[in-house]
């Protein structure tokens, strides 16, 4: 909001749903939010949903003041959000968390996989003071071990309605429950100069190129992290291996749709540190040979403004993880996702914004159906714009209702 609303005003601008008990909240002073979020640095999507939590309470309450309480900004991520958001604070070491928990007058737990920092929300719950859970998926665990966590809270918006559809049926208590989106949605970022070097390098021309993200069945977090038992670890090896030649044998066939039918190049991207070693062996060494000269294969891993701006100079995305495709939908970038089973509920959210067109589950596509859907995105493109503006719509209108909840919560 640019100008300063009426109380009236500003209760005319709420969703239905986010109308609620507001008596005693004072519209005219400005909020004192605290955002726990940024989660991880080696997934250019875990990156995303702080700059794009942080755009959006930047747009519709913009005198608000936010502190981040992060769990991971190294890499270069810190830099890259203070150049964004001058104003941000960042509560970082144990005195600054516990200021920050004091000073603060609402938590919001930021948009992400799952009920990530539950115990943090936990602390936060003991200083009495209201928090919401904003655009994040659930699982069936979550749902009955954070149940109580999960009825305090103000409201919950989940980025995906199988999400929604499962709380409501664990009948948590929590008032308001909505779907909210993800937040990477409303990612603003961008590294142009870098992305534009990379394209010239390449011989990439801006609107004649489509990128292809690929994804392991499961994450080998293992291999980063440690964290996953010895036992676990094998049965997600075994998984990975029966999986990873057939589901990308799809994706190359779409690449070779794409080179083929359009005679324009491809470019082979990361999402996560993990793939940058997955993208020839799986994707383009497979290819035929008179497809390869016309690919290019991204040598090393990427921040989420470079990938933002690449993004936004393609034609089309398609993606078997599902925060390149968000991050091009940002950018006005048509995108395929080709969702994987073991993947979580957050694939449904393409359907939920109206994009299920556009929404493959692997098992049952072919490559050649992925294809074809990928040269009609270009081949028409009036409907591919028009089926964009009316995803972002409605994501805006979502958007705003989270944004007014953390107004009134």
């Amino acid at each position: 909001m640019s100008h300063r609303l009426s109380r009236r005003q500003f209760l005319a601008t709420l969703s239905a749903a986010t109308v609620v008990s507001i008596a005693g909240a004072d519209v005219g002073k400005p909020r004192r939010i605290l955002l726990r979020s940024s989660w991880q640095t080696i997934n250019i999507g875990d990156i995303a949903h702080t700059p794009g939590m942080l755009a959006l309470l930047e747009t519709h309450l913009p005198e608000a003041e936010v502190t981040l309480w992060p769990s991971s900004i190294d890499n270069g991520v810190e830099a890259m959000l203070r150049a964004r958001f001058p104003k941000l604070r960042i509560a970082e070491t144990t005195h600054e968390k516990q200021g920050a928990l004091e000073a603060c007058d609402i938590c919001l737990h930021g948009s992400g996989p799952g009920f990530v920092a539950a115990a943090d929300i936990a602390k936060w719950r003991k200083t009495g003071k209201p928090y919401v859970i904003g655009g994040i998926t659930l699982n069936d665990a979550e749902l009955k071990d954070r149940r109580d966590l999960l009825a305090d809270a103000k409201f919950i918006f989940c980025r995906d309605t199988d999400s929604l559809h499962a709380l409501e049926a664990s009948k948590t208590s929590c008032p308001h429950r909505e779907f909210g989106p993800d937040a990477t949605f409303f990612l603003d970022l961008r590294d142009d100069e870098k992305a534009d070097a990379f394209l010239r390098e390449h011989a990439l021309k801006p609107g004649k190129f489509a990128c292809f993200v690929p994804r392991l069945r499961y994450t080998p977090y293992w291999k980063i992290r440690k964290s996953v038992p010895p036992e676990e670890v094998a049965k997600r090896e075994a998984v990975n291996e029966k999986h990873a030649e057939p589901d990308h044998a799809k994706l190359r066939e779409a690449i070779t749709g794409w080179v083929r039918g359009t005679g324009n190049k491809a470019l082979l991207c990361p999402e996560m540190t993990y793939q940058v070693e997955l993208l020839r062996p799986l994707l383009f060494d497979r290819l035929p040979e008179d497809v390869k000269p016309h690919v290019v294969v991204r040598p090393g891993y990427w921040l989420t403004d470079e990938a933002a701006s690449t993004y936004a100079r393609a034609a089309a995305i398609v993606s078997c993880e599902m925060h390149s495709p968000i991050i091009a939908i940002a950018n006005g970038t048509p995108a395929i996702h080709v969702r994987q089973p073991t993947d979580t509920r957050k694939g449904q959210m393409w359907r939920d914004v109206g994009l299920g067109d556009w929404l493959f589950e692997v098992e049952t596509a072919t490559g050649e159906a992925i294809s074809q859907r990928l040269l009609t995105l270009v081949r028409e493109p009036e409907e591919t714009r028009d089926k964009i503006a009316k995803a972002r719509a409605f994501i805006a209108k979502r958007g705003r209702a989270m944004t007014d909840a953390v107004a009134v919560g």
